[in-house]
């Protein structure tokens, strides 16, 4: 690539799940160091504006007003068209999907960088062949894209880092009426969006709870709205845990994920957002495979019995048992704390 292409901006169509969008920043944090000075934009769901605002590395995050799952051709093309101006010389986009694209394409950048699939010969025009044995893990294809075809990739490849302010997520703490100073914080994420072939039963949650409230540590429950009937049954059984599920954005969760002592996680946005901010985090997987989607942190450990019905790849169990996740006993999660 010429010195000209490298001062040019990059733009990047961002993925729709919280823990993609962390692992992208290792091609945003590749980019920045194979291109000096490239100013990097990324097309993102409005709900990621405030992890993106926490990577240096982009220069603007620019909201898809598009909801998850939507077609809506139309938005896409005329926000691509609002974008002719910028100059880009190079788009990358991370989701295979044509309507993905679409927006790159409407832009007019001459160059348009994406895997093959569903269709997408003229949007894209830099198509890479998805080598699933050299690019298992979603962060290398990631990277990949960020790099000329047939280089090597950084090693290691650099992981993900949010910027944190610690005297804001002091604030942060305050304002839910929190204080990580007074004790140990446990952080415990006990939800999935992916579905229940992901979750840790909640009595192993409450159990590792329950132990970590009588050694004197507090206990946070984090997660969604949705999450809020797993979360109210494990703070039911383990009183004293405090249930902060529905209750903080986006932003106050990697605030509070950034003061955590440990962070117990299933295989979820939350998790990658804890090791993103350098917790030790401690996952749990079941039914996703840790060598696909791992936390990328050298804090981070990863739990998994690796049975031979794992990973099925499934939202529920198929075979009814969930084996996977519940005969991964709480003591070996507690095991793991002691020695935090």
């Amino acid at each position: 690539m010429s010195a000209r292409e490298t001062d040019t901006p990059v733009l990047v169509v961002g993925p729709a799940w919280v823990g993609d969008m962390i692992m992208a920043q290792s091609l945003f944090i590749t980019l920045s160091r194979t291109r000096p000075g490239v100013a990097i934009d990324v097309i993102a769901p409005p709900w990621s504006l405030p992890i993106l605002e926490r990577m240096p590395e982009v220069r603007r995050a620019i909201p898809l007003p598009v909801a998850h799952g939507e077609l809506a051709l139309r938005r896409r093309w005329q926000l691509g068209r609002r974008l002719r101006a910028e100059g880009y010389a190079q788009a990358i986009v991370l989701p295979r999907s044509a309507k993905a694209a679409l927006p790159v394409f409407a832009a007019g950048i001459a160059r348009r960088t994406g895997y093959r699939g569903e269709f997408r010969y003229g949007l894209l025009n830099d198509i890479r062949p998805l080598e699933r044995a050299r690019l298992y893990r979603t962060v290398d294809r990631f990277v990949n894209l960020g790099l000329e075809p047939d280089s090597a990739p950084p090693a290691p490849l650099p992981e993900p880092r949010l910027r944190i302010a610690p005297a804001a997520a002091a604030r942060t703490a305050a304002a839910l009426g929190l204080n990580a100073d007074t004790a140990p914080a446990l952080a415990l994420c006990p939800g999935a969006e992916y579905g229940p072939a992901k979750r840790w039963p909640e009595e192993h949650f409450a159990r590792v709870a329950r132990d970590r409230l009588a050694a004197g540590w507090q206990v946070w429950l984090l997660g969604s709205d949705r999450d809020r009937a797993v979360t109210h049954a494990i703070a039911a059984a383990a009183p004293g845990a405090v249930d902060l599920a529905g209750r903080t954005t986006l932003a106050q969760a990697v605030d509070l994920l950034s003061l955590a002592r440990a962070v117990v996680s299933n295989d979820s946005g939350l998790m990658h957002v804890a090791a993103a901010v350098a917790a030790p985090v401690i996952a749990l997987y079941g039914s996703s495979d840790p060598n696909y989607t791992p936390p990328l942190s050298g804090k981070a450990r990863i739990l998994s019995l690796g049975l031979d019905c794992s990973p099925c790849f499934r939202r529920e169990c198929p075979l009814g048992h969930l084996n996977c996740l519940r005969q991964l006993a709480p003591e070996r999660v507690i095991t793991l704390l002691d020695e935090t």
